[in-house]
């Protein structure tokens, strides 16, 4: 079997935070799932830093899948609205993962979820819509998980 590689991305804390739940699922995950070899990294929650060290990590490993797992906030109080992450690009773009399957997966082995047609409009868009302008028409797969608070988050 071939081995395939999955870049997998998640946050660092933000605002106050001490963790990020993004970060903390990803950091869970093995090194290998069947025939995909997972390299994970830990990006700023930061406009613009978090999607060019994506990139740049995607463009040295060539993966066939990225997974961006993450959280709404932004470190630098960023918040780009009314204006499009890339001049001259789509309006914009599907998941290119096969996200369904995805959701049924999941619930098939009782894990809470549902399908969103929006990874928010933070820094968690800003890196998703990038990624997918990057990569389309290449074949890699794109995806985007938003995962909740964690109990000691909550207020």
């Amino acid at each position: 079997m071939e081995q395939k590689t999955l870049l997998i991305t998640g946050f660092e804390p933000f605002q106050q935070g001490t963790i990020n739940p993004s970060w903390e699922a990803v950091a869970l995950l093995p090194e290998t799932i069947g025939p995909w070899r997972l390299e994970k990294l830990r990006l700023p929650v930061v406009f613009g830093k978090a999607a060019d060290l994506a990139i740049a990590r995607a463009q040295q490993l060539c993966p066939q899948a990225i997974l961006t797992v993450g959280q709404a906030g932004d470190n630098e109080g960023n918040a780009f609205q009314g204006q499009p992450v890339v001049p001259g690009g789509g309006d914009g773009y599907f998941a290119t993962a096969p996200v369904r399957q995805m959701v049924q997966a999941a619930a098939a082995q009782g894990i809470p979820c549902k399908l969103s047609y929006t990874a928010g409009a933070y820094v968690c868009n800003d890196l998703f819509y990038r990624l997918l302008h990057q990569y389309r028409g290449t074949g890699v797969l794109v995806d985007f998980i938003h995962v909740p608070f964690l109990p000691e988050q909550a207020k």
